[in-house]
């Protein structure tokens, strides 16, 4: 499994699960998954040490593209990766809460 659906993502915070959010900074400040973190896509190679060692990492970006990217690169290297799919975009959508700013 490589993707997920934002209410899937909704019980794996719930439980705790850290999200990466793999757009760039600009796009993370207007709008954000609460409690995500940055790590934009565009330094994610050369910063990969900072990810977190848990058994899934949650991926996220504005509609599923570039997470399904970061995921899969992740899933090449054997580090457990899923990426929501719809993105913040979705989890806008649903009503969740959000972060700006």
């Amino acid at each position: 499994m490589i993707e997920v659906d934002v209410n899937a993502l909704d019980e794996a915070m719930a439980a705790g699960a850290p999200v990466i959010d793999v757009r760039e900074s600009d796009e993370y400040a207007q709008v954000r998954v609460p409690g995500a973190t940055l790590l934009p896509l565009s330094e994610f190679v050369a910063r990969m040490d900072e990810l977190p060692d848990v058994e899934t990492l949650y991926l996220i970006c504005a509609v599923g593209g570039r997470s399904l990217q970061a995921a899969q690169f992740l899933n090449q290297r054997g580090i457990n990766a899923v990426s929501v799919a719809g993105g913040t975009d979705a989890w806008l959508q649903s009503g969740r809460a959000v972060e700006r700013g």
